[in-house]
Formats: C-alpha cells, sequence, structure tokens
C-alpha cells in the first residue's frame, strides 16, 4: 500500500520539494514531481539546477528520451510513467495514479485555499484505509531555538 506522507505549513512548496527530491535521490529512490501546469513545471526545472546549492539533481521532462532513465522526472503531465516509486504532488489535486506509487507526498503551504484542497485529498486517502503521516514545517526552526 502507497506510504503517505502530508508536510503542511510550508514557506516555499518547491524549495521544500527540490530538497525532498535531493533526499530521495540519495536513498537511491526516483521521483516524479507533478506540478499544476506548465508554467510550474518550468519553475521546478529552473530550481532543480541550482537547488541544492552544492549539487545537481539529474531530471527532465516525462516526455523526454532520457525520461525511463532519469532519477527525477518533473512534469504537469507525466504521461507514460518513467516508474512508481516517489510522487511529489504538487499539483493541489488528488492525482489518479497516486496508487500505483510505492511513496506518495503531497506539500501543502499556509494559504487557506491549499490547506482546504489538502484537507479533501487527507480525507480521500484516509478513508480509503491509507496510513497518513503529517509533518508540520512550522515547528522545525523553533525546535532549534
Amino acid at each position: 500500500m502507497t506510504q503517505i506522507d502530508f508536510y503542511t505549513h510550508v514557506q516555499d512548496r518547491q524549495l521544500l520539494a527540490c530538497k525532498l527530491s535531493a533526499k530521495a535521490l540519495e536513498q537511491g529512490l526516483r521521483v516524479l514531481v507533478l506540478t499544476s501546469d506548465e508554467s510550474d513545471a518550468a519553475r521546478m526545472d529552473r530550481m532543480l539546477w541550482s537547488v541544492p546549492a552544492t549539487g545537481f539533481l539529474p531530471h527532465c521532462r516525462a516526455r523526454d528520451e532520457l525520461a525511463p532513465a532519469t532519477p527525477v522526472i518533473v512534469d504537469h503531465d507525466p504521461g507514460e510513467l518513467a516508474h512508481e516509486q516517489v510522487l511529489l504532488n504538487l499539483s493541489g489535486t488528488k492525482p489518479a495514479f497516486f496508487s500505483r506509487f510505492q511513496r506518495l507526498i503531497e506539500i501543502v503551504t499556509a494559504d487557506e485555499a491549499d490547506r482546504e484542497a489538502a484537507r479533501e485529498r487527507f480525507r480521500f486517502y484516509r478513508d480509503r484505509g491509507y496510513e497518513i503521516r503529517s509533518h508540520d514545517m512550522s515547528q522545525i526552526g523553533k525546535r532549534h531555538s
């Protein structure tokens, strides 16, 4: 069954997506970053060239000929799925194919509309028996104070 994690109260959704993609790559996992539209996909693509600052995350678009061999795929329309390991959902909607993945990561900002849409996805997953872990990112900085 798909492992589901919600990261809530996130300041910068794309920045956290880059960091989580890097962490997954370190663990030998492949990631599909699902964006809401072409402009978000282009922004993620640009960010992955420079985040993390000390490295480069190999990535491409879903229809690129290198997609089957590339660890991070960024797209708003994944087409044929190149893998089924980690789905990092930035789309704001429930991906129809999420259950094919080993892990689903939902990133939720403090924006009320984003939070309400995330609550609906949370209920959908929970009502179908998925175990969900939540990570409140607003508490991260406070632990080190």
